[in-house]
């Protein structure tokens, strides 16, 4: 179980793991109110859900939970287990007698190499994931969304090593920031040197640098031209990054684009044609204000050592 404790943010996780399936799903919530969110995409090849619901221009300006799934496409599908549970609390957007809960959501593609390809998180398991979220004694490493989670396979999945769930939470005087992230790459992840610690491998177990060998080209070993050639679709890294700073919509949109720096830093190569590297950022609607370079520069810390959590712990 994880030491981060997410109590002063009031932000809570909760999984659902398919061990045998090598699936899962990990939720992103509140304690008790919606958040005001925002979004960044660095990947092109990404599953997403209510993304729209994030941008500024949207009607609904707040977010009653976050859900990371595996699954590939298929996992968005288990959205539906949040909203159920946040419906029976009254917990969306009113209308007319109803709740309709905001549930942005996204993939990773686990469907390969671990488990079974016909293993998918179902709206049961997503209920259940958001039921039991906790703020402190958070699972990370090979549960939920991570369960399934690889990292770095540009020599191809039999060169990769194991991704999963990161958890981390820094305050600087009265600012907050914690970060969820999962991590599925296609590149390579390095900790605060730049040495990597999680990546594809040779087969006399050294790490290839995946960055190096993709931009060599032509230069590179066959295993991994096969590798790349194969990995399309084939991975994702997933992040939620959340603050008590009360920004405003466009400023929690920047707050995602600047924390997605933390990939580009973290992991290498990040946000390729591979990958559906997506960063969610949520905040509360009043509170506590910051200059929004602060709350990004502390966001990129957080969710770094995130990143480095996810594969240490997998």
């Amino acid at each position: 179980m994880s030491g981060v404790d997410f109590r002063p943010l009031g932000l809570m996780v909760g999984h659902a793991t398919d061990a045998e399936g090598a699936t899962g799903v990990t939720v992103v919530r509140h304690a008790e109110r919606p958040w005001r969110g925002g979004h960044s995409i660095i990947g092109r090849a990404t599953g997403t859900r209510e993304l729209n619901a994030l941008t500024p221009t949207s009607l609904a300006d707040r977010v009653d939970a976050v859900m990371l799934t595996g699954g590939s496409a298929f996992g968005l599908d288990a959205a539906a287990g949040v909203m159920r549970w946040m419906e029976e609390r009254q917990r969306g957007v009113a209308m007319a007698g109803v709740v309709v809960p905001i549930v942005p959501a996204a993939v990773i593609f686990d469907l390969l190499p671990l488990g079974r390809p016909d293993a998918r998180p179902t709206p049961d398991m997503a209920y259940r994931a958001c039921d039991s979220a906790v703020s402190t004694g958070i699972a990370e490493g090979s549960v939920g969304a991570g369960t399934g989670a690889t990292v770095g396979k540009v020599a191809g999945r039999e060169g990769a090593m194991k991704g999963g769930v990161g958890c981390w939470f820094e305050q600087v005087d009265s600012l907050m920031v914690g970060a969820v992230v999962v991590v599925n790459a296609f590149g390579d992840v390095r900790d605060g040197t730049g040495a990597i610690i999680a990546g594809a491998r040779m087969p006399n177990g050294r790490f290839l640098d995946s960055a190096r060998v993709l931009a060599h080209g032509a230069a590179s070993p066959p295993a991994a031209q096969q590798g790349a050639a194969h990995a399309e679709g084939q991975n994702t890294t997933l992040a939620v990054v959340a603050t008590n700073a009360a920004l405003s919509r466009t400023g929690v949109m920047e707050l995602a684009g600047a924390a997605a720096g933390a990939f580009h830093r973290r992991i290498t190569p990040a946000g390729t044609s591979f990958d559906g590297d997506t960063v969610f950022s949520l905040c509360p609607h009043e509170g506590l204000s910051f200059p929004l370079v602060q709350v990004e520069a502390l966001a990129v810390r957080v969710l770094e050592a995130a990143i480095e959590r996810a594969v240490r712990l997998a």
